[in-house]
């Protein structure tokens, strides 16, 4: 499965590794992430037609509009942890050439 892991796009994902079963709204993902609205949507929308998020609209207020929440799905989390792997071995790769910095 292919999703580019920019540095936002890694912001995501470690947004919904915290607490993987439990649906967030893209404002609270926002929030936590610092990203503006126009980053997060377009990557929550590629990560959902991959089956890597689930998404349902939850009935607000009379009045207020329906809210979009997302989780993970299991294929999501399993994504999630090879992306850790695969950037801690980038990590320590670079550790490794000198190119670290610290």
């Amino acid at each position: 499965m292919k999703l580019r892991l920019s540095p936002q796009t890694l912001l995501v994902l470690e947004a919904f590794l915290e607490e993987s079963a439990v649906w967030r709204y893209g404002y609270e993902i926002s929030r936590g992430s610092g990203l503006k609205s126009g980053t997060l949507y377009p990557i929550l929308i590629r990560m959902e037609e991959r089956r890597l998020l689930e998404t349902k609209w939850e009935s607000g207020e009379p009045g207020r509009p329906a809210r979009h929440l997302y989780r993970l799905t299991p294929d999501g989390m399993q994504f999630v942890r090879e992306s850790r792997l695969v950037q801690a071995a980038k990590g320590l790769g670079a550790v490794a050439l000198g190119e670290a910095q610290g």
